[in-house]
Parts: C-alpha cells; structure tokens; sequence
C-alpha cells in the first residue's frame, strides 16, 4: 500500500540551502546564499532573499524536463 504512495508522487528532489552573512563594505552586509542538489551535487548562488524561491523553481523545472525527456 505505501509504495503506490511513492507511484503518485514520482519526482522528488533533495536540496541543500546554505547561508551566510558577508560584509559589504562601510559596515554594511548582507545575506548571500548556496543551494546544492544532493543527488547531483549542481550548485547555484543567490545574493538576496528574495532570489531564493526563483532559483528553485528554475532549478526544479530544468530538472523536470530532463526527468520528462528521460520518458
């Protein structure tokens, strides 16, 4: 019964998100960041917040399109 679970649910994705505060100059920094796909190992950078959820969506659709050419 759990494995037909897994059948509805066919791509799935591990990443890691690192981040980190970096000094900018005049006493000023910000937030910079790394998201790593586990399986893979491909790495992409962001220097905002809000460039987070648009580089997993790109990073996520690239990966669906290979998973749906793969077919």
């Amino acid at each position: 019964m759990t494995d037909h679970i897994f059948d509805e649910s066919p791509h799935s994705y591990l990443f890691t998100v690192r981040v980190w505060e970096e000094a900018t100059g005049n006493g000023e920094s910000e937030w910079r960041g790394k998201v790593q796909l586990v399986t893979t190992g491909e790495t992409r950078y962001f220097r905002e917040w809000p460039a987070l959820l648009p580089l997993l969506l790109t990073m996520l659709s690239e990966l669906n399109s290979e998973a749906e050419s793969q077919l």
